[in-house]
């Protein structure tokens, strides 16, 4: 239960957790103490104060506390309300939200999927991780290897038990018991035990063996073969049975990168990296310390053994709560000999080229919000673009920039039923779909920048889109190709960005994708005509034929429509074949 106060001399001596809010209300700090009165009222009586905590006291204007009764107990709290307030002047990973979790379900038969979500729903979550394509492939192959089903309704064997990728739970071909063994299995995977996977799966295959059980005998060795294939990719290997994670970060006065190595069975597993905001003027332990507290807060294995660039501000405490649920100890330290020394380096050094990756990106987007005068830097970038031939087919993309780099999960493609070639009319289409369903108060965020694939007149059809769903205080241009002219509302003018920056190049790539999607997905539906057409079956139309009647005539109904003379007149197409082609598409007219 949490109490408000306004007076810090009124607050009890114990431990807990403060949280302090602004005029409005807003939580814009929270913190823990072991003792509460002496914690907050440090605040106020300290005649010098950092430069950030001034900022912070400046907005300060009531706050409320939480009493625990241990000091881990508050450290957890603060934690638990840091991710859920994020607030402005904490230390705390930046968007975490994004990076997916491997879920193992918590059902009769599991199954292996990927979320953004964890939730106490009794699965097992690992993660987070960073790497959505790697994520996406581990996945894929553990499925196939311990052949773990991945339908959501069990009806009946599927496909996917006659290929050999699912051991079909559903029709009763393994037992409760053999499945389970299974996923134990995989969750020592993910623990990083594979030695110990290793052995089980060699003990099972020579019971199998020994009882002449050859079929089993043999998909064990496969197995085996499948997990060796994965751990064959490891670059860098310790002492078998060493389990260790290796964090070191780098950081300037407005950015902070965070870098762990995990190490499972003696192999460097896997390479997670933390952007952390809110770290200005803050020095590495502290900003070490956030991390762990938050980087663990997730549901993941905690090693033995955490080796750590500088000993963190509250080691002692942190060591406790890792502790906490674990059958050992966890050790929280510093580099002790060559080897870890060294590896630590390495960490930080991976850690020092993504802060410097990510400072060139947040400099373009400085230099794209100055040079077009937005009102705040363009994180979410929204492009869209139209595809079509002569009306026909026609598609619009939508692609999703974030940072500055792409959101694939984020795209969005359109069929467009516009009668003519009217792009103008197209692209109102699907900027109404979507933009519609913010209007609603759909989840999807606004952008902080549209970009539409063209110049004043496609502008315009975009700005008159959003105020019919008031929506206009979204920034929107158009990206004119020709001389890749920059188009702004209310301006006759275009802007006219420096040839070899990274703002305009940006743009481009971002533009060009957009260009790509919309035409990938056109094509697609071009060759589904072909695939399924009325002239199938027509002898002496091939797939070369089909393809030059299409563009000279758009589309079917345009064949349809063309007489023989017309139809004679596309090249390889001679008089006779043109009858031929007349008289089957117009037979049903004619009979």
């Amino acid at each position: 239960m949490s109490n408000r106060c306004s007076n810090p001399d009124n607050l009890p001596d114990k431990p807990g957790v403060y949280i302090m809010r602004n005029i409005d209300d807003d939580v814009i700090y929270v913190g823990k103490a072991k003792s509460l009165i002496k914690r907050v009222k440090s605040y106020f009586s300290r005649s010098e104060l950092p430069l950030k905590t001034k900022l912070l006291m400046s907005h300060f204007h009531n706050l409320e506390y939480i009493i625990t009764d241990t000091e881990k107990e508050a450290l957890i709290l603060e934690s638990n309300l840091i991710k859920k307030y994020k607030p402005k002047y904490n230390i705390r990973l930046k968007d975490d939200k994004r990076y997916p979790y491997i879920k193992i379900t918590n059902e009769k038969f599991p199954r292996i999927l990927i979320t953004r979500n964890v939730r106490d729903d009794g699965a097992f979550y690992y993660g987070p991780f960073t790497d959505v394509g790697s994520v996406r492939r581990m996945v894929k192959s553990l499925k196939a290897i311990f052949k773990i089903r991945a339908c959501r309704k069990m009806d009946g064997p599927c496909l996917n038990y006659q290929i050999h990728l699912c051991s079909a739970p559903c029709g009763g071909k393994i037992t409760e018991i053999s499945y389970n063994e299974i996923v134990e299995k995989i969750n020592l995977f993910f623990e990083g035990k594979y030695n110990k996977i290793i052995d089980m799966l060699h003990e099972m295959m020579r019971e199998a063996a020994e009882n002449h059980e050859f079929e089993k005998a043999a998909v064990l060795r496969d197995q085996i073969l499948s997990v060796d294939s994965i751990l064959e990719k490891q670059k860098i290997e310790f002492d078998r049975g060493l389990e260790q994670d290796v964090i070191a970060c780098s950081y300037d006065e407005k950015l902070a990168c965070v870098v762990v190595f995990s190490i499972r069975d003696g192999k460097i597993i896997g390479k997670d990296d933390f952007l952390m905001s809110g770290t200005e003027g803050t020095l590495p332990d502290k900003i070490l310390s956030a991390f762990l507290k938050q980087y663990y807060m997730s549901p993941r294995h905690v090693p033995s053994e955490i080796i750590i660039q500088y000993k963190p501000d509250e080691k002692d405490l942190i060591e406790e709560w890792l502790s906490t649920n674990q059958e050992y100890e966890v050790a929280l330290r510093t580099p002790k000999n060559v080897t870890e020394t060294r590896l630590v380096q390495m960490v930080a050094k991976n850690a020092e080229i993504i802060k410097n990756q990510e400072k060139e990106v947040r400099n373009t987007l400085l230099d794209l919000k100055k040079y077009i005068r937005l009102p705040k830097i363009p994180r979410h970038i929204e492009c869209f673009d139209i595809s079509n031939i002569s009306g026909k087919h026609a598609v619009g993309s939508m692609v999703v920039f974030e940072d500055g780099m792409p959101k694939k999960s984020k795209y969005r493609k359109f069929k467009v039923d516009i009668p003519g070639p009217d792009d103008y009319a197209m692209m109102r289409d699907v900027l109404s779909r979507r933009y519609s369903k913010i209007a609603i108060g759909d989840n999807d965020k606004k952008p902080d920048l549209i970009i539409v694939d063209g110049g004043k007149g496609q502008l315009n059809v975009a700005v008159n889109v959003l105020k019919s769903f008031n929506l206009d205080d979204i920034p929107a241009i158009g990206l004119a190709k020709e001389f890749e002219h920059v188009f702004v509302p209310n301006n006759s003018s275009p802007i006219i960005l420096p040839r070899n920056t990274e703002a305009l190049h940006l743009l481009q790539r971002i533009r060009d994708e957009a260009h790509r999607f919309a035409v990938t997905y056109h094509k697609k539906l071009r060759s589904r005509e072909l695939k399924y057409s009325v002239l199938d079956g027509i002898r002496g139309v091939g797939e070369k034929r089909k393809i030059k009647l299409l563009k000279h005539f758009g589309d079917i109904n345009g064949i349809k429509n063309a007489s023989v003379e017309e139809l004679a007149s596309v090249e390889s197409i001679n008089k006779n074949l043109a009858f031929t082609i007349y008289k089957h598409l117009h037979k049903s007219t004619t009979a």
